[in-house]
């Protein structure tokens, strides 16, 4: 069982973001220790993983919402689920595939200041 602090440290969030994805459903069936203060279990962390994966990939709050809610469906949306991922899944490959596109214009242009350079004499 991980404390809001040690989630907080594990993952570099903060706790005031951490009580969000709980207040908008986000993380769901947050335990609370005897003395209130939520435990967060190993699967939970799992869980949170996943949320910050998606999150990072460009998914919006909005659509991991989405997607937890057909999680809490059942079974009969694990189709559904899965296409929401490969969904999900193109569209950060083709977000990649245009970085590497820039990263290599960015690239080329070091290459044309570096051959600028070297076709100077700067240490006359």
């Amino acid at each position: 069982m991980y404390t809001i602090g040690e989630v907080q440290a594990l993952f570099g969030i903060n706790a005031s973001t951490i009580r969000y994805y709980e207040k908008e459903g986000i993380l769901l069936a947050i335990a609370r220790n005897d003395i209130g203060r939520r435990i967060y279990s190993k699967e939970q962390i799992e869980w949170l993983k996943l949320v910050i994966a998606m999150k990072e990939t460009g998914m919006s709050l909005k659509d991991i919402k989405s997607y937890i809610d057909l999680i809490v469906v059942g079974d009969d949306t694990l189709l559904e689920r899965r296409e929401f991922l490969v969904d999900h899944k193109q569209k950060v490959e083709e977000h990649l595939k245009q970085i590497h596109q820039n990263l290599e214009k960015i690239i080329q242009k070091i290459t044309y200041y570096d051959l600028k350079v070297l076709n100077k004499d700067y240490f006359q």
